[in-house]
C-alpha cells in the first residue's frame, strides 16, 4: 500500500506541475489553478503517507 500510494501521490504533483506550466504557457488561468490545487493535493497526501511511516 505505502509504496504504490507514494508513487501515485507524486504522479499527481507532477500532472499538477504540468497543468500549472501549460496554463502559464497559454496565459489560462484556470489551468494553472488547476494545476496548484493538484500539487497541493499530491503534498497533502505525500505528507500523510510520511506520518504513517513514522507510526510503523
Amino acid at each position: 500500500m505505502g509504496l504504490a500510494d507514494k508513487a501515485q501521490n507524486k504522479a499527481e504533483e507532477l500532472k499538477g506541475e504540468g497543468k500549472e506550466a501549460a496554463g502559464k504557457a497559454t496565459d489560462n488561468d484556470e489551468l494553472q489553478a488547476e494545476g496548484k490545487t493538484d500539487q497541493a493535493k499530491g503534498n497533502l497526501k505525500q505528507a500523510g503517507e510520511k506520518v504513517k511511516d513514522v507510526f510503523k
